[in-house]
């Protein structure tokens, strides 16, 4: 069955600290979660109701996706629903879910259950049973319990058909906005179905949600790999791992040739797909010439960050016959920890040789490889 759908985005998200509707989750504004959602599972169309002045935010957030389009709302949820309604193309017979951008996960299930149950009522939501022994409060006391048999959570989208709930819009008379379309509705006489709803279905209104919901996203792990080689020249230091190495050589390179920095960075961003070092920071521009590769490593670990990815943990490995890595690792291990915000138990350096074989067993150059564990939304 086609649907439309009408998002509704236009409060301030007071309670969740502003404009909770723009803010990432999992890497993903809350906004484009949604849209995306509904567009999944067939939406035929899509308005999104935002505030005055907020069309070209939205323009931004939802780049690259089709179908929708925005409408201004009002000073009230009904306003703003209305507004959303009106902006429709839909013929009146046409199922309408009409749902809030704060509850960005929104199951596949769930909406066909509200199209299924529309097939035979005038409206549907999804609704949770109470669990929780309820009490009522006063002054911060109990002042009685309240019966929790027959209450139920209410969730959106709620569907309807276009007609059925502009008619009983166009009627309302209560001097109060309504709560929501469903009794809007029902009090037209409409009956309006409870489908099981869903827990992930949860409503951002308090800061701690946006935790509790980046709990709830599905998520993968992805490990990527890097290597990096440099050769010896004249010099009285190296860099490795972030730190300086007294040595009677140095590393040659465009920036400071951090070989282990630059193996870590790179096994960063394929953890991600994210190209190489080199697409990054190309050695050929000349404003990386001599850089610190602490820069490259925050790069990528920021790159990370941005897909709503966790670095869980990274493993570099330093190939060389000198100098003499065991004195440096704990700093090594410390500097890698405060560049990517991790524990140090989350960081490890080891040292090798080569038993005196190939290039770095020659002492014509340093090797070293990284290895490092993401954890990235599913949809990353």
């Amino acid at each position: 069955m086609t649907f439309s759908g009408i998002i509704v985005a236009a409060g301030s998200g007071a309670r969740a600290g502003g404009d909770k509707q723009w803010r990432d989750l999992g890497g993903q504004p809350v906004l484009r979660r949604s849209v995306e959602a509904l567009l999944a599972t067939g939406a035929q169309e899509i308005v999104i109701v935002v505030a005055p002045g907020a069309e070209l935010r939205a323009t931004e957030t939802l780049a690259g996706l089709d179908g929708w389009r925005a409408a201004i709302g009002g000073s009230t949820r009904a306003a703003s629903v209305q507004a959303g309604l009106a902006a429709l193309t839909c013929p009146p017979d046409q199922p309408v879910l009409i749902h809030d951008a704060a509850r960005p996960l929104l199951p596949r299930a769930v909406v066909q259950r509200l199209l299924d149950a529309l097939e035979t009522h005038d409206g549907a939501l999804p609704a949770l049973p109470v669990a929780d022994s309820l009490r009522r409060g006063r002054q911060g006391f109990m002042d009685g319990v309240v019966d929790r048999d027959g209450l139920w959570r209410a969730q959106t989208p709620q569907a309807f058909r276009r007609g059925v709930v502009e008619q009983a819009y166009a009627v309302w008379t209560d001097d109060h906005p309504p709560a929501d379309e469903a009794v809007v509705v029902q009090q037209h006489g409409g009956r309006v179905a409870l489908v099981a709803g869903d827990p992930r279905l949860m409503k951002l209104t308090y800061p701690e949600d946006f935790a509790m919901a980046e709990a709830l996203l599905p998520r993968q792990t992805r490990v990527g790999s890097g290597y990096d080689v440099h050769r010896w020249g004249p010099g009285g230091s190296v860099w490795l791992c972030g730190i300086e190495v007294p040595h009677d050589q140095t590393l040659i390179g465009h920036s400071d040739a951090d070989a282990g920095l630059h193996a870590l960075t790179d096994a960063l961003l394929g953890a991600i797909a994210d190209g190489d070092i080199g697409d990054h920071f190309p050695p050929s521009d000349p404003k990386w010439k001599g850089a610190s590769s602490d820069r490259f490593l925050v790069h990528a670990a920021e790159r990370v960050k941005a897909r709503g990815g966790r670095i869980v943990n990274v493993d570099v490995t330093l190939i060389c016959e000198r100098p003499k890595v065991k004195p440096h690792r704990d700093a090594m291990r410390q500097r890698i920890a405060d560049l990517l915000a991790l524990p140090l138990d989350a960081v490890s350096v080891k040292a090798t040789t080569s038993e005196g074989l190939g290039f770095t067993g020659r002492g014509e150059g340093l090797a070293a490889q990284a290895v490092a564990t993401v954890d990235l939304p599913a949809s990353a």
